[in-house]
């Protein structure tokens, strides 16, 4: 089963991204962080990240969005911020139907969640640094099968799954 580490705001932390990256890179098949890492682009701590600009970046080198298919599966990645996802996913949902994406990752907000909306889950894994509206830092790792059946589980910054925050749901008709 496909799967992919997400991570956001993580504001200058080193050795919790380190450790985050370390504890799953043998199990999944990519790694995004939704920008506001606060490092330098080719920091060793980023290495192995698709990533992307946050309005606390200030590296050039960050993309502020980046498009990418993992697996059968294709990607948005933005921070947010530019999307107004504070107060709407509209803006976000119209872009991320422009560039046929099916998973949009974001954060920004620092609030995690997962939602399915017009047919595209989007996934907010949160802050692991100061999360909003959940006491516990968190992380995500989505999964998906052949039979469209799609998993964001949560974790907080020790690795230890947070069931209420799990998400299950189906791609019907996707393709």
């Amino acid at each position: 089963m496909p799967s992919v580490l997400i991570v956001s705001d993580s504001h200058g932390l080193t050795e919790q991204v380190q450790n985050i990256k370390d504890r799953h890179a043998h199990e999944v098949d990519g790694m995004i962080h939704c920008g506001d890492s606060e490092l330098e682009y080719r920091s060793k701590e980023m290495d192995g990240f698709m990533k992307v600009k946050g309005n606390c970046d200030f590296s050039e080198e960050y993309p502020e969005e980046l498009q990418e298919s993992i697996q059968d599966m294709s990607f948005f990645v933005t921070h947010g911020h530019l999307f107004r996802v504070k107060s709407t996913l509209m803006p976000l949902s119209y872009r991320a139907d422009e560039v046929g994406a099916h998973i949009v990752c974001f954060g920004h907000s620092h609030i995690a969640g997962a939602e399915m909306v017009n047919g595209k889950l989007f996934i907010n894994p949160g802050s692991i640094r100061l999360p909003r509206n959940h006491p516990e830092k968190t992380y995500a790792i989505v999964t998906w099968d052949q039979q469209q059946s799609v998993h964001v589980h949560f974790y907080n910054d020790q690795g230890e799954n947070i069931s209420d925050l799990t998400y299950e749901t189906n791609f019907l008709g996707r393709s």
